[in-house]
């Protein structure tokens, strides 16, 4: 069953695909929705995909689509909803929506650094984000610049713990240092990688190491 304000931001959309075509902004969401930022909005997205009742367009950073709607039952419980401004009544918004996210300090792309925990919001493309709770870490140092991660790039991370061979995590090691590296098992042992021949892999056993995420995306300022 949907919350109130999943099922509110639901029928908003399918509104204005209907009259339309185009999904309505974040912004638009958010004042729709009278939320205080525009991450709530985010969170909902999310929650109505992981429950099929919509989907995000690859490549499009405003495409969704409505796969179903609740049933009738569900539906009677919400409250009477506004009904959205006519499409011509609105200028046509940019495909330019931004989330904040937690910056949660520098990770060490080289040898493990203290693992750092801030207050500061990084605002992000929504199209750089997936389904998924997401925060920031500042990378800081070179052993993988051969997957393209590069010294002060924000490495975009999906809070997750479980990771497979090949993904690139943030590890925890031994609840005091966090390193950003690719990921295998080898028996009871825990490989971190480096992406530069000038570092050594690093072996724990797998009761040091926790994962913390895993990396969605790369964000780089010029």
């Amino acid at each position: 069953m949907l919350t109130r304000k999943q099922y509110e931001l639901l029928c908003f959309i399918d509104d204005r695909l209907r009259e339309s075509g185009v999904s309505p902004s974040f912004e638009e969401m958010k004042e729709a929705l009278d939320l205080k930022s525009k991450s709530g909005v985010h969170r909902l997205i999310s929650a109505l995909e992981e429950r099929g009742f919509l989907r995000r367009l690859p490549n499009r950073a405003r495409a969704l689509e409505v796969i179903k709607m609740p049933e009738r039952t569900e539906a009677k419980k919400a409250p009477a909803r506004a009904a959205p401004a006519p499409a011509a009544a609105r200028p046509p918004q940019p495909a330019n929506d931004v989330i904040e996210i937690p910056l949660h300090g520098r990770i060490a792309a080289g040898v493990p650094i203290e693992a750092l925990e801030g207050a500061t919001m990084l605002p992000v493309p929504a199209a750089l984000l997936g389904s998924g709770d997401h925060y920031a870490l500042e990378v800081a140092g070179d052993s993988m610049v051969d997957k393209g991660i590069l010294d002060g790039d924000y490495a975009l991370i999906r809070r997750t713990e479980v990771a497979r061979d090949g993904d690139i995590v943030v590890a925890l090691i031994d609840d005091s240092e966090a390193t950003l590296k690719t990921f295998y098992r080898e028996g009871a042992m825990i490989r971190l990688d480096p992406a530069n021949r000038a570092y050594d892999p690093q072996r724990y056993a797998s009761g040091q190491v926790r994962v913390q995420g895993k990396l969605a995306g790369l964000l780089r300022r010029y």
